[in-house]
């Protein structure tokens, strides 16, 4: 470390680590698989930061957008109760823009839990620099938080666009540690965060993070309308010694580490049980579940004005439990926001609801995953990944980095065999399980389709 950075190390390490560090539940490591049972839901685009690599990022800023302002409690419920009885899912991803400011964020927390969905919270953690909040949180039943470190000291303020945001955040890590509640850390690998990759690292260690991910910075959503540059995109060969440091002192310690949505080539080979892309999503139980997450990514579904629309699957029933639906299914489409993703997104719920019994559950994730990386989010292998054993399970180089860089980092790699298995590197993996999903994935099989779990 330099000196400089030592000292933003040293001040962050001050404000985020509790003296003594409160009992918690204690995750444990494992290597079972299962395909995740993790739903997603997006309450409204409403923040209280300017993340520039956010990938909602002009629905955070137009306070007119039809997904900026958040949903009633009621839409959450019904999204949320369908998500169990519809999908058969167990934990839920509860997103924003930036979700404690939600009004009613407590009541959602209590509802999830109630229901069987181990709510975890997305934030850039600003309102948890409030002891008393994290209390609450922890009161209502939240399982988790995964806390958005995109940088530190002046480097996150500059990267999230206001002032002394680093000191809020690092003060509720240690609320958070304060009132055992466990939390995992995500961080965006951004050109202005590279040379902080090793102090995040150290940071999750000192106080007491389960996970890490890292995160490429892509060109999703909002990301699509010229955003990027090589001005704040990194270069893969620049992103890998650092990150490579990084992945070094989280293993050291037992910190388990992701490595999201960038190829294989760019950790060494130490770290590739790391890496998921999105062939490796499916069997990572913190990562959303694709049958679900399909249909929670629906406009209708992510705007405040517009009624939830069943899944397909329902068919005519239109009726889930105690849950009604509109007498028909609306297709919303909004100018502006993209239609081409739109219908990409209705093309793959609509996959779902006509599954061929002929093929496997693990198959029809892979399609997925496959439409998902080359349709959605502009994915695509250049000239060297024909040489690359690993390119059936590797996503290859995001939409527009070619444009920006060319396709010369690519590093064909040779393991002597065309690989197949999504898992042939990731099965490897120590993961941190909280004693809960330990259960399941080791006594109960998740449903096999999408709503085999409605009576």
């Amino acid at each position: 470390m330099t000196a400089h950075s030592e000292s933003v190390l040293e001040q962050a390490l001050v404000l985020a680590v509790a003296p003594t560090r409160a009992a918690k539940p204690a995750y444990v490591a494992s290597t079972a698989r299962k395909i995740t049972r993790r739903g997603i839901l997006w309450l409204g685009q409403t923040c209280n930061l300017r993340c520039h690599f956010c990938y909602f990022l002009d629905r955070i800023e137009d306070e007119h957008h039809p997904e900026h302002a958040f949903m009633s409690l009621e839409k959450a419920k019904v999204i949320c109760r369908t998500l169990v009885e519809y999908y058969g899912n167990n934990s839920i991803d509860i997103q924003g823009g930036e979700p404690t400011l939600y009004p009613r964020i407590y009541d959602l927390v209590a509802y999830c839990a109630d229901i069987g969905l181990s709510p975890t919270i997305i934030t850039n953690a600003q309102v948890l620099a409030s002891r008393a909040a994290v209390a609450h949180f922890r009161q209502s039943g939240i399982r988790d938080f995964l806390v958005s470190v995109q940088g530190l000291g002046a480097t996150y303020d500059e990267l999230v666009g206001k002032q002394g945001a680093h000191v809020r955040q690092m003060k509720a890590l240690r609320h958070l540690q304060e009132e055992g509640v466990p939390f995992r850390i995500n961080t965006v690998v951004s050109k202005p965060a590279l040379e902080q990759l090793a102090d995040i690292a150290r940071l999750a260690v000192r106080t007491g993070a389960e996970v890490v991910n890292f995160l490429g910075f892509n060109p999703f959503n909002d990301q699509q309308t010229g955003k990027r540059s090589a001005k704040n995109v990194p270069r893969y060969a620049d992103v890998s010694g650092p990150l490579d440091e990084a992945l070094d002192l989280l293993g050291a310690a037992g910190v388990e580490a992701n490595v999201r949505y960038l190829p294989f080539c760019v950790v060494a080979e130490r770290h590739r049980s790391s890496v998921y892309d999105f062939p490796q999503i499916p069997y990572d139980l913190h990562e959303n579940d694709f049958a679900s997450w399909s249909w929670t990514d629906l406009p209708a579904q992510r705007r405040r004005d517009a009624p939830p629309v069943p899944p397909f699957g329902l068919g005519p029933r239109l009726q889930l439990g105690a849950l009604r639906f509109p007498l028909r299914r609306l297709v919303v489409e909004i100018p502006g926001l993209g239609d081409g993703l739109h219908e990409i997104k209705q093309r793959l719920e609509r996959r779902w609801a006509s599954q061929p019994t002929a093929k496997s559950r693990a198959e029809l994730y892979q399609e997925d995953a496959r439409m998902r990386a080359r349709e959605y989010t502009g994915y695509r292998h250049v000239a060297a990944c024909a040489a690359c054993d690993l390119q059936a399970v590797c996503d290859g180089f995001y939409g527009d980095y070619t444009e920006l860089f060319g396709d010369g980092e690519a590093r064909p790699i040779t393991v002597g065999r065309p690989v197949a298995d999504p898992q042939h590197y990731s099965q490897h993996q120590l993961k941190r399980v909280h004693p809960e999903d330990l259960r399941w994935l080791e006594t109960t099989d998740a449903p096999e389709t999408p709503g085999s779990t409605v009576g």
